[in-house]
């Protein structure tokens, strides 16, 4: 679960920003990607995150880094 989030809209362009890094400990599993949604609002989606490769993070810390606020923000993966 990913908590606390603000939106906002930068000249045409919105952006939702999370005041916590999401992160799982002890996780192993393959990934291509990520669905992130709301599960109050009838699990409506709010990001789809393509890693550009299959991840398979075995028995370690899995960190999604997410950026400042705007509309140039990227997404970093933390993938020991």
């Amino acid at each position: 679960m990913i908590s606390g989030l603000t939106v906002g809209l930068s000249g045409t362009v919105s952006y939702i920003d999370w005041t916590t890094n999401p992160q799982w400990t002890d996780v192993t599993f393959s990934a291509r990607g990520a669905l992130i949604y709301n599960a109050t609002q009838g699990n409506k989606s709010c990001a789809v995150l393509d890693f550009g490769q299959t991840l398979n993070p075995s028995g370690v810390p899995f960190v999604i880094d997410l950026p400042a606020p705007g509309a140039n923000a990227v997404i970093h993966i933390n993938n020991p």
